[in-house]
């Protein structure tokens, strides 16, 4: 009785180890994204996203690259890299009719017309098992895609989430990646900014988010809107600042060469109050530019950002 007694403690304790316990879901992480309105006005909401939205990138993944245009070395150029989701084999077409569309809706738009050849530019064949994304046209509509690309993130109907990690390891098949952009096939409105900026493939509006997007990534820039929260203190932008027109003039600062002069996106430079998220205490160069609504032209500080820009190597997406 004792022996099978003992035997009955060690058998239940190696089933006790033998049995894992059931793995806990992975937490997910809150942060604040960029949202674009279907007017052009550009918004911040906090979001919260699974976890594997955002998870370490550890190796790419292969897939066919298409080089829509390159002008030179990566080294010494702006790589912009398009990633598609909700493609099937079929749509390939597709996809490239929209990533073509992006691209010449980009350089319509300046400094990029006359600064073309400081891109590359590519197109990353991503193929997915179903056509469209998540929640389009309503919520609880699912697709087997790629990506995972989906609408409703955090609740915001046009704000356009993707798995960042899988759209980084795809956009890696190409030479560099200074920008990614993920298309989706969609005609639906909407988009959101980071470090992979997205934007619906089938909605010739949504493509002025790629011109917003790359201010932030090629020009430094900040956003020109105000959102409520900020930081009060100096910012290193250049087109953000907490002296007004008479400062600047008078110790030299910012972009005190520019005051008075015209803007092309309406008016003329001054110090505007509103910008970097602050409703007060921080101003912007020009009443309405590219940073602070789609569809606008960059202000003189802005364009000369975005010059200097194109002639830098930016630091690679990882």
């Amino acid at each position: 009785m004792r022996l099978a007694g003992a035997f009955g403690l060690l058998a239940s304790a190696l089933l006790l180890t033998a049995v894992p316990a059931p793995a806990a879901e992975p937490p997910g992480f809150t942060t604040e994204m960029e949202v674009f309105a279907p007017d052009g006005s550009i918004g911040r909401v906090p979001v919260t996203r699974p976890a594997a939205d955002r998870a370490p990138v550890t190796a790419s993944v292969a897939a066919e690259v298409v080089p829509i245009e390159v002008n030179g070395p990566s080294e010494s150029r702006f790589d912009l890299v398009f990633v598609g989701d909700g493609y099937t084999q079929g749509d390939l077409g597709t996809y490239a009719q929209h990533v073509n569309s992006g691209v010449a809706a980009l350089f319509t738009a300046e400094p990029f017309r006359s600064h073309r050849t400081q891109f590359n530019i590519w197109q990353v064949n991503v193929v997915s098992a179903e056509s469209g994304v998540d929640n389009d046209p309503t919520q609880g509509v699912r697709r087997d895609t790629a990506l995972d690309s989906y609408f409703w993130c955090g609740g915001t109907e046009r704000l356009l989430c993707v798995n960042e990690t899988k759209a980084i390891q795809y956009a890696s098949s190409a030479r560099d990646a200074d920008q990614v952009i993920m298309l989706a096939n969609t005609t639906k409105y909407g988009g959101a900014g980071g470090r992979v900026a997205t934007a619906s493939g089938g909605n010739e509006q949504s493509s002025q988010i790629i011109v917003h997007e790359l201010g932030h990534s090629v020009g430094g820039l900040a956003d020109e809107y105000d959102y409520g929260t900020c930081d009060p203190r100096e910012p290193a932008e250049p087109n953000a600042s907490t002296y007004t027109a008479e400062e600047m003039a008078e110790n030299q600062v910012k972009w005190h060469e520019w005051l008075g002069q015209p803007s092309p996106d309406g008016g003329v430079v001054g110090a505007y109050e509103g910008a970097r998220y602050c409703t007060s205490g921080m101003y912007r160069p020009s009443e309405n530019s590219v940073m602070r609504q789609l569809g606008r032209e960059f202000n003189p500080p802005g364009m000369t950002a975005m010059i200097d820009g194109f002639r830098r190597e930016p630091s690679t997406v990882h």
